[in-house]
């Protein structure tokens, strides 16, 4: 059920610059500039600085995905070039085994120039230690605007290693530039772990050893959950209307030691990015939906773009995320496992997350949309802050620190 009242996309744009995009990273992650926004005021710092912000008994929630070098060039005897871009596993399905299959699989895709691939195999030659290999491409099927493409290579190394020795990393759209070398260090956080994102959670860019060492001693508590970030993180909202705009999916796992962990603080807790945060407020409603509905066995779970809406609003935060751990129990699994499509827009009541560090975003975006319900109208004068104080934009650009209003 979505929301009753019309959410005009136009009351959530600006105009951004080209010049105020950054094209690439500081030589320093942590040398980027950081905005604070508390009680409705703004300071600035920068973000090494950012340690001063928290007490000692603070937790941050890290998503600690890893991107995967999943765009895949080939050329056809023509001499035309197809791009594959590996968006999720379909055979098999889990990311972990998708990654260490050997010989085939298939994946979920789009294809660059597709108009130049009507049939047939697609070849791609490379090397690896003292081995050469030949990587075959088939369309499967045509689906929604997607292809489902079966790879064979017919020798033994796994699907990920591929992707490793031949692959692109998947630099944002509006960079407008290629991959170089120096992306595939610079658009991964330092403590990326789970390989499955064709997006870097931007946020977790400035974080460097130096300074999670710097929590650390200040006693800062730190927790990870894995949210694979899609190339839905950059759909533009098209439609007048926001609430017809199609939300992607994202597949999200949380140990059931993150969550005692939320249980055991049920304030002052920062989500390290918005993928952080749809997660964390995923949690809650699934364990809302759980009580509702009861143990399903239903692995992964799914949530809707609105489903929120449905469900009872008056379920203790704690309460909902106990239920998660019951249902752990109950299945004999130490991770939760979900899909979301969760869509969080003004007039959302967040229910675990407290603050938010992250990056200023395109104009029209979901991700903007986020931001408007976390900070309400006061996201225009944030925005319009850093236009004028000449803050870095986008994935590469600079950050902010963003406290609820309470």
């Amino acid at each position: 059920m979505r929301p009753n009242e019309k959410l005009d996309i136009g009351n959530y744009t600006y105009i951004l610059p080209d010049e105020k995009i950054a094209k690439y990273p500081l030589h320093q992650r942590d040398e980027s500039r950081l905005l604070v926004y508390k009680n409705s005021n703004i300071a600035e710092k920068r973000f090494r600085e950012i340690v001063t912000e928290f007490p000692a008994d603070h937790l941050l929630v890290f998503n600690n995905t890893k991107v995967i070098q999943a765009r895949l060039e080939f050329f056809k005897t023509t001499g035309a070039r197809i791009e594959i871009f590996c968006l999720e596993p379909l055979d098999p399905a889990d990311f972990n085994l998708a990654f260490q299959q050997e010989y085939h699989c298939r994946w979920k895709c789009t294809v660059g120039n597709m108009k130049k691939w009507k049939s047939g195999s697609l070849f791609r030659h490379f090397v690896k230690g003292n081995d050469s290999f030949i990587l075959e491409a088939n369309i499967a099927e045509i689906l929604n605007g997607y292809a489902e493409i079966e790879f064979s290579w017919g020798k033994s190394i796994s699907f990920g290693e591929i992707l490793d020795a031949t692959g692109i990393i998947p630099i944002p759209p509006y960079l407008k530039r290629q991959a170089e070398e120096n992306d595939k260090d610079t658009y991964q956080t330092v403590y990326s772990n789970h390989k499955g994102s064709v997006a870097a959670p931007t946020a977790g860019l400035h974080f460097t050893t130096n300074l999670l060492s710097k929590l650390d001693q200040k006693g800062i508590k730190r927790e990870n959950i894995t949210l694979h970030v899609g190339a839905g993180t950059f759909k533009p909202v098209k439609t007048n209307d926001a609430r017809d705009h199609e939300m992607h999916e994202e597949h999200f796992f949380v140990h059931r030691n993150t969550i005692l962990k939320l249980i055991s603080q049920p304030e002052n807790i920062t989500a390290v990015g918005t993928t952080s945060v749809r997660t964390l407020e995923t949690l809650y409603w699934l364990g809302v939906k759980l009580i509702k509905n009861g143990h399903g066995t239903e692995i992964p779970l799914q949530f809707s773009q609105w489903e929120y809406n449905e469900l009872d609003q008056q379920i203790p935060r704690n309460e909902a995320l106990q239920e998660l751990v019951k249902y752990l129990e109950s299945t004999g699994k130490d991770a939760f496992e979900a899909i979301t499509r969760i869509m969080i827009a003004p007039g959302y009541n967040f229910r675990i997350t407290n603050s938010l560090i992250t990056n200023f975003h395109q104009p029209g975006s979901t991700l903007l949309l986020l931001i408007a319900a976390f900070v309400g109208d006061d996201w225009k004068k944030i925005y319009n802050y850093a236009l004028q104080h000449d803050f870095r934009f986008l994935s590469y650009g600079d950050s902010s620190l963003l406290f609820r209003n309470t």
